[in-house]
């Protein structure tokens, strides 16, 4: 694999580097650096700016709406975004459903979906897990039933993040209860104003309200919102799961976090020394360079074999654990380096923006909340659990 950047690429950098210098909203950057709880308008405001760009969905085909970029590029763009702490895209809608509707989604539906995800238009959320069947995504109980040209929907889904701001949640359902478990679900775009619907909050341990229970009581949807062939959507899941385990690695931003790490490594002093000068401390970060330097490589011979027509495989299984594992260990050492200012509950009132002194020196005030928050990544995507079995079975022939 060639690494090296051409003169065109380097321009590239230098263009996206002074957009997002240009136009990356100093109030939203304000807020995501003082820690404080995001509005939806928040979250779509970055992505609105990108879609005017035609810069928000990098890896769609041009013929959809993507900017036809390299996959070098595209590393750019991820590297460039993350070293000015952007607030990243939600992916639900662009790295998801869109893909999932681009494949293989009839006509008139990528012509009334797409467009809409790309602007913005259409917020998006996920109904796959349901009390019971998480990692075993299989055995999911809500149940579709045709009746002319409606299917009746009932049941849960749990874990459904920011489901209280989303207009449309794309669902597996179980349309046939006699196949095998993986042979019996269909793929079905939910719109989240149909009555019957309801969402109810679930705070996590960081005090925010990120994920929600999404329950459906005799919901009618459309037979035209079912995606692709009834009874095939394990097949459109397991694709738009490769996609959104890629996604997960987050190696741009985990460079990022590792910068920051050694910034707080060396304002924190130990016997009047500073943390960075301890051996022992040093040679943990540089084990999870290490780590992160192998991911990085792992992540651009996946994206060079995306730009070859070639979709993720088992290598998102790999992003996605090692990606997820360096995440946490981060925030593990960060928590070890702030000590006793990372104590869980000291800053919480701040982070939800009230006017209460923090406690401690600054460095420390979102340790505990990004810790507890970050335990989520090793399990949604598919635990790493599974996705060791799925190396092992597919690769190992175990």
């Amino acid at each position: 694999m060639d690494l090296s950047f051409s003169a065109a690429d380097i321009e590239f950098r230098e263009t996206v580097r002074k957009f997002i210098a240009e136009n990356f909203p100093a109030s939203l950057k304000a807020k995501l650096e003082a820690g404080h709880e995001l509005a939806k308008e928040d979250y779509l405001a970055w992505h609105k700016i990108l879609a005017t760009k035609g810069w928000v969905a990098p890896a769609w085909p041009t013929q959809y709406g993507g900017p036809g970029w390299t996959s070098t590029q595209r590393y750019i763009f991820s590297e460039e975004s993350a070293a000015a702490g952007t607030l990243p895209v939600l992916p639900f809608g662009v790295n998801m459903v869109g893909p999932v509707i681009y494949t293989f989604a009839n006509e008139a539906q990528k012509a009334r979906f797409l467009p809409r995800i790309l602007s913005g238009e259409d917020w998006w959320c996920q109904g796959y897990s349901e009390p019971g069947a998480g990692s075993d995504l299989a055995g999911l109980r809500t149940k579709a039933v045709r009746e002319g040209d409606h299917y009746i929907v009932n049941g849960s889904k749990t874990w459904t993040t920011l489901a209280q701001h989303a207009d449309w949640i794309f669902c597996l359902v179980r349309t046939d209860s006699n196949a095998k478990q993986q042979e019996g679900i269909s793929f079905l775009l939910i719109d989240m104003k149909t009555p019957g619907i309801t969402v109810r909050p679930i705070i996590t341990m960081d005090g925010g309200h990120e994920v929600n229970e999404v329950f459906f009581e005799d919901v009618k949807v459309p037979v035209e919102n079912l995606v692709g062939t009834e009874n095939q959507g394990w097949t459109y899941a397991k694709f738009l799961l490769a996609h959104e385990r890629s996604g997960i690695a987050g190696v741009a931003r985990s460079k990022m976090a590792i910068g920051r790490l050694k910034e707080i490594a060396r304002a924190e002093l130990v016997d009047g020394a500073p943390l960075l000068d301890s051996p022992e401390f040093r040679a943990k970060i540089a084990e999870v360079e290490i780590d992160l330097s192998a991911l990085e490589f792992t992540e651009l011979r996946t994206l060079a074999g995306e730009s070859a027509g070639k979709g993720p495989g088992l290598e998102s299984s790999i992003l996605k654990i090692k990606g997820t594992d360096i995440q946490q260990r981060i925030t593990e050492l960060v928590v070890e380096a702030v000590g006793n200012y990372a104590s869980p509950f000291i800053h919480r009132d701040a982070r939800m923006g009230d006017n209460i002194q923090p406690i401690g020196p600054s460095r420390g005030q979102r340790a505990a909340q990004t810790y507890f928050n970050m335990r989520k990544t090793s399990i949604y995507g598919g635990s790493n659990e599974i996705q060791r079995n799925i190396i092992a079975k597919m690769v190992l022939g175990l």
